[in-house]
């Protein structure tokens, strides 16, 4: 696969519709040309501690930022006829069909590639996980800022290249 746009969210909470941040990495021809990175008001508005552990980021960051229909008429031109690709893409995709559901906008049918699943069966049992970063770095990408969504997406997209 030479052609995509990998996307990666981050959430505020336990639910589905609390996109908090997202990262996409257009791929054209096997070269990226274009980076998209924004934080988004999650839905609902709050943070649980474990996501703040995960990914760093709490309300004081998010409480101006746009809410997701404003941040997605950004996405949407940059990946109209594109597959998406997202390391573990039941999760990106569940995410993104429920917040369309919660601001009640169309859902386009977009057609999600997964690179965890890609991952386990290029790599079998020679990882001792497949995990992102452990993919990552088996695929020569060295991912040095995980759970950023933007840094997330661009190690999705260098693993959507080799072994996609």
């Amino acid at each position: 696969m030479k052609t995509f746009a990998a996307i990666d969210f981050e959430t505020a909470n336990e639910c589905p519709t609390s996109v908090c941040s997202v990262g996409v990495v257009i791929v054209r021809d096997g070269e990226i040309v274009d980076k998209f990175y924004s934080l988004i008001h999650p839905e609902p508005e709050y943070y649980k501690w474990f996501c703040q552990q995960v990914h760093g980021l709490c309300e004081a960051d998010t409480d101006d930022a746009p809410v997701f229909p404003y941040v997605w008429d950004e996405i949407a031109p940059r990946i109209e006829g594109l597959p998406l690709v997202a390391h573990n893409a039941r999760f990106d995709e569940g995410c993104l069909k429920a917040v369309f559901r919660v601001y009640q906008m169309d859902y386009p049918d977009y057609r999600f590639y997964d690179t965890l699943a890609a991952s386990r069966r290029h790599f079998g049992c020679s990882l001792p996980n497949h995990q992102l970063q452990t993919v990552a770095e088996a695929c020569g990408y060295d991912l040095t800022n995980h759970h950023h969504a933007l840094a997330d997406a661009e190690a999705c997209a260098a693993i959507a290249l080799r072994i996609l």
